[in-house]
């Protein structure tokens, strides 16, 4: 099997180094230049998706994955496989889906959760919108790169099901953030807060796995200075696409919205390449010791 692959950013270079060490052959374009030992660097992405079985795309936007659609579908056989795993806007996934297999070939979308560190740790969720035939063609290859794997249905339904999860996500940090500032405010101490909380209703990821303060619980970014892991600037973009989303159907996502306008404000106040858990520091600069 021949795998194309483009973009090779922080997700995409550890998942083609994944595939590598699997023993897969792999072809891969970058604008950068920068690809992993063993991927067979190719000049263009139109190159990188000529006679290939699957090609796959992971990149920053959704007018990207429009643009590089359009320059590699005239370049992929007939019945080969195109796998985007970009998160993007619903009806750009559809679309792009659309005239991928009006020139005859497979599509997915599969977004993925998990960030650069479940990318470099090969333990990704990918949510995957397609047809069943497409799905398990592609199966093989996601878990070399990712621990689980989901079938969400038609065409787009893993972009949907991608922003639906990190609106939860976005909204449930900046909760989880008030939650040990007040804390603090009450003098609970933060361990004592994270034993309860990690055993009770108020359990979830963003507390249990991705502690916003640093020496309490799994090892996360806040151990690392808030480098991220997935930055605030993607958080954003993921809650903005939330948001158009959400006007599509015309329901009002009222905590959605609050989350997208908090995240906002911070990327704006030069925080986007942080750790989107970072939305922390700012509570705690505000409240005297």
């Amino acid at each position: 099997m021949k795998i194309g692959f483009i973009g090779l950013g922080n997700m995409g270079y550890p998942m083609v180094e994944n595939l590598i060490e699997a023993g897969k052959e792999v072809h891969a374009f970058d604008v950068s230049g920068n690809y992993p030992d063993g991927a067979i660097s190719c000049s263009s992405a139109g190159d990188v998706s000529k006679e290939k079985d699957i090609v796959i795309t992971m990149l920053p936007s959704g007018a990207i994955v429009s643009d590089v659609a359009n320059e590699i579908i005239p370049f992929m056989d007939e019945g080969s496989l195109f796998a985007d795993c970009s998160t993007i806007e619903v009806d750009t996934a559809i679309r792009v889906s659309k005239i991928a297999q009006s020139n005859g070939l497979d599509f997915i979308d599969a977004p993925v959760s998990g960030g650069s560190l479940g990318a470099k740790a090969g333990t990704l969720t990918f949510m995957v919108g397609g047809e069943e035939t497409a799905f398990h063609r592609i199966k093989p290859l996601l878990e070399i790169m990712g621990g689980k794997i989901i079938h969400c249905g038609h065409s787009g339904s893993g972009q949907v099901a991608k922003i639906c999860n990190n609106m939860i996500l976005g909204s449930t940090i900046i909760a989880t953030c008030e939650a040990y500032v007040l804390a603090k405010k009450l003098n609970l101490d933060h361990e004592v807060l994270f034993e309860v909380v990690s055993q009770s209703s108020g359990y979830s990821w963003a507390n249990n796995v991705y502690c916003p303060l640093p020496g309490i619980g799994p090892h996360s970014p806040a151990d690392n200075d808030y480098k991220p892991g997935f930055s605030a600037a993607l958080m954003l973009k993921d809650l903005l696409l939330s948001q158009k989303a959400s006007e599509t159907v015309g329901f009002n996502t009222e905590m959605g919205a609050q989350a997208t306008d908090y995240y906002r404000k911070f990327c704006e106040e030069g925080n986007g390449d942080m750790d989107f858990s970072s939305v922390i520091l700012p509570m705690l600069e505000k409240q005297p010791e």
